[in-house]
């Protein structure tokens, strides 16, 4: 399948790129982001986890100010088809998770098509150890730690859960299982797990064309030029052949719209998992489209984020607010 051409491809990009896409940039203009001690919170920006000067290999850290002991981790990996959005567009959702009690590290990696496959889970593996190492020195438990994304970054959190627990032959995959270090939990909202194969979105039903546009040309946007060995960017199937794992798959919370275009690859997680009797909660959220809950002030968001939110204390053993 080829990707499309002509008007399609601008007004597709135009709506769900250039307009969607621009939605999350808008909390910057929130002011507990410039000053984010009025949230109770504390932020520490661009820390370099590669040393080679590039902004795309910087994460911020966010921490609640006053909080006592070693805290629980959220390392998070923000969405956006591997083509767009930031840890910036990203910074005020993640506060959500700082002001419930954690240490959040917010990355940013490298995009497509300047940067296609693997050059997104590559960053994402570099990240978790180097939270692994550096963690400790800002207060995190290292034994509550919960990777979490949305949407391409659920993809980055199934492929850092195999990374942590399957001895797995790329180099960067190895980074992470030598660190040693097993996550608690992954936090997967509305995942795209499996990047090929965009067809078999239309193999059950008709679906839009601007959808199915947008799937296609993220697709070779993060696979065109890629090398053979593409697994990692689905990470899903790899879940699907069942193993060997050498150390326990993280529990998994998976919250999903059921208009949402990538429904079906929740279901396939979900089966998955439970065949290795690896504890999974999905989540339904009637009539929800895809990046429902970026839109905190509707009813269905505050569902998302409440059950997120209590899945991840509960792990976490801290006290619901």
């Amino acid at each position: 399948m080829s990707a499309p051409d002509g008007w399609r491809r601008r007004a597709g990009r135009w709506l769900v790129e250039d307009l969607m896409g621009g939605l999350p940039g808008l909390t910057q203009l929130h002011p507990g982001i410039r000053q984010p001690e009025r949230l109770g919170l504390k932020i520490v920006k661009d820390l370099a986890y590669l040393d080679d000067g590039l902004p795309e290999h910087n994460l911020d850290v966010v921490r609640p100010l006053n909080a006592e002991g070693p805290l629980p981790i959220v390392l998070y990996f923000h969405g956006g088809g591997f083509r767009i959005l930031s840890k910036e567009t990203h910074t005020y959702l993640v506060t959500r998770y700082a002001r419930a009690g954690f240490l959040v590290f917010n990355i940013n990696y490298r995009l497509s098509p300047k940067h296609p496959f693997p050059a997104a889970i590559e960053d994402a593996c570099a990240a978790y150890a180097w939270v692994a190492t550096h963690a400790e020195k800002f207060g995190g438990d290292l034994s509550r730690l919960i990777i979490a994304g949305e949407s391409a970054g659920g993809n980055l959190v199934a492929g850092v859960a195999l990374a942590a627990t399957q001895r797995r032959p790329e180099a960067y995959a190895q980074r992470v299982f030598e660190t040693g270090v097993v996550p608690l939990a992954a936090v997967a909202v509305y995942p795209w797990l499996q990047v090929s194969d965009s067809e078999r979105f239309v193999r059950k039903k008709p679906i839009p064309w601007w959808l199915l546009d947008r799937a296609v040309e993220a697709e070779e946007s993060y696979l065109g030029g890629a090398p053979k060995d593409r697994a990692m960017a689905d990470p899903l199937v790899i879940f699907e052949a069942g193993g060997p794992f050498e150390r326990k798959i993280p529990t998994f919370f998976v919250p999903v719209g059921t208009a949402d275009l990538l429904l079906d690859d929740s279901r396939r997680l979900e089966k998955a998992l439970r065949k290795m009797n690896i504890p999974i909660e999905l989540k339904f959220y009637p009539n929800q489209p895809h990046g429902f809950h970026a839109f905190a002030w509707t009813k269905e968001a505050r569902a998302c984020w409440a059950d997120m939110l209590e899945f991840m204390t509960r792990m976490a053993q801290l006290p619901v607010a």
